[in-house]
């Protein structure tokens, strides 16, 4: 084993060691189930700003969308960017501190499902229980791909055998989860954030410099996308050039799906609960500030990685070119040519900072829909708050090994995974979350139907191919939205008079005072 390789060992086990300390520690705070999932509505501006967005970008910002932009794709991951900060910067303005006010109105409500019942005055909780198993349907797909990240770089750095890191990063990322629940979650993944947000920035910097300066090292860029299309690399395979082209003839189409990832945003659970644990609306603005620079600076900068790091790596790596599935490390390998190793494995672990930082959290948030709204709500009224953790903590598990079974296959792609769980949560829950803000009409009937028709939507959209017709070449996630606000709305309208209890309760979080 080289010297090298010990070093960066070194600083792995330092990282995970300080996780696994931040979730022991925080165990004794989890008093009641309000703390374990909502950290008791007591997080400060700078936690919740810098959680929300590591928890929100997971191990694709690191490694998905520098592949795709390592791909030629700078086009694409570009309009991806755009979308997912604009759609950042509006789901801050105009849902957080509305979330936070209306869930405290109706019921204290600590969990999405447990809002949805409350907010329709859902006494057979049919809108809150669909909502669950959606959530666990998607949090599953995308708790795999953080596990995918982990596998992929473990391999990558260490060389250890994909399924071996599978394994470490299941076993860590469990381990903090369960015993530190929403604290812990929070405050790792505000460290992880950080860490994140220097490892990008730094390195961008140093290869914008090596390279002669932005001009030159974007026509460098170019260059070496002219020479993959052509098939100039003798190790680039068919379909490696297959995808160099694709992404370098961009359509309206794409341009379209790449924009409306921003949707997500509306309705992704793991993020808009950050809006709900916040200590106070007041806060909620500086901490918008927070996370809009954050997303900008992290997305601007990962997109320059990928895409500089095809020029940067062709004097290490041999044969010269990275393969299709090798092309979501081009982070870690800039990371070890670039920095010494000790630095370079500090800057490494930012990558498992990505991936665990959703995992924990959206296993968090799933464990809680479950446990909270459905063996409390449904299957045992009377459990106690030391019984629903407990259930709370067997479901994380639970969930964690399904999604590990789904990320056994090496050959998964990180940024596919995101995607189609990405547009089960914008799709589903986005529109309902934004009616149930600002419409006061909106009923139980509506939202139940139109959460089913998205549903479905995602479901069956994914798998058409857009050579039975074009239109299915647009990311389902805007079919589905648009059919879920369509749907909601109309069957709202067609549905008998409101329930007076709920529309007291609206007026009720509308006089609220911010």
């Amino acid at each position: 084993m080289s010297s090298a390789m010990i070093q960066q060992i070194i600083a792995f086990v330092l990282y995970l060691g300080v996780m696994i300390f931040v979730g022991a520690r925080f165990m004794k705070r989890n008093h009641n189930s309000e703390d374990f999932f909502l950290g008791g509505r007591k997080l400060g501006p700078w936690t919740t700003a810098l959680s929300a967005e590591a928890s929100d970008m997971s191990g694709w910002l690191l490694m998905g969308l520098p592949g795709l932009a390592y791909l030629g794709g700078l086009k694409e991951t570009f309009w991806t960017a755009l979308g997912l900060a604009v759609g950042t910067y509006l789901s801050w303005l105009i849902v957080a501190k509305r979330l936070r006010k209306c869930t405290i109105a109706f019921g204290n409500a600590i969990t999405i499902p447990e809002f949805l019942n409350n907010r329709f005055n859902d006494k057979q909780k049919i809108l809150g229980t669909v909502t669950v198993l959606f959530n666990i349907l998607f949090f599953t797909i995308y708790v795999s791909s953080g596990f995918v990240a982990c596998a992929k770089l473990f391999n990558s750095v260490f060389g250890l055998e994909y399924h071996v890191g599978l394994v470490l990063g299941l076993v860590v990322i469990l381990t903090y989860t369960i015993t530190g629940g929403y604290f812990a979650v929070c405050t790792t993944d505000f460290i992880q954030g950080t860490l994140m947000f220097f490892a990008l920035l730094l390195t961008g910097i140093i290869m914008l410099v090596k390279l002669g300066g932005p001009s030159e090292a974007f026509a460098k860029v170019s260059e070496f996308g002219e020479r993959a299309m052509r098939g100039d690399f003798n190790s680039m395979s068919e379909k490696m050039q297959s995808a160099f082209s694709a992404n370098q003839n961009f359509s309206v189409t794409s341009i379209i799906s790449s924009i409306v990832w921003g949707l997500g945003y509306f309705g992704m659970p793991h993020f808009i609960i950050r809006f709900m644990g916040i200590r106070s609306n007041r806060e909620i603005k500086v901490s918008r500030r927070i996370a809009v620079v954050w997303v900008i600076v992290a997305l601007g900068v990962a997109v320059i990685v990928g895409s500089l790091g095809s020029v940067y790596l062709q004097q290490y790596l041999n044969p010269p070119v990275l393969s299709t599935s090798a092309a979501e490390t081009v982070f870690s390998e800039t990371l070890k040519v670039m920095f010494p190793p000790f630095i370079a494995g500090v800057f490494l672990c930012a990558i498992l900072a990505a991936a665990m930082s959703t995992a924990d959290s959206q296993l968090l948030v799933a464990s809680s829909s479950f446990s909270q709204d459905i063996y409390k709500g449904i299957i045992n009224k009377k459990a106690s708050d030391k019984s629903v953790l407990t259930v709370s903590r067997i479901t994380v598990l639970l969930i964690a090994l399904i999604a590990f079974v789904i990320s056994l296959d090496q050959n998964s792609s990180i940024f596919s995974l995101v995607s189609y769980a990405w547009a089960g949560f914008g799709g589903t829950l986005g529109p309902i979350i934004l009616l149930s803000l600002f419409w006061r009409r909106t009923s139980k009937t509506g939202a139940i139907a139109g959460f089913i028709c998205a549903g479905v939507t995602v479901l069956v959209w994914n798998k058409i191919p857009a050579s039975v017709h074009p239109i299915f070449g647009v990311y389902e996630i805007l079919p589905a939205f648009i059919i879920n606000l369509v749907v909601t709305v109309a069957v709202s309208l067609c549905s008998k008079k409101n329930d007076p209890v709920v529309q007291a309760k609206f007026d009720e979080y509308k006089s609220m005072a911010d």
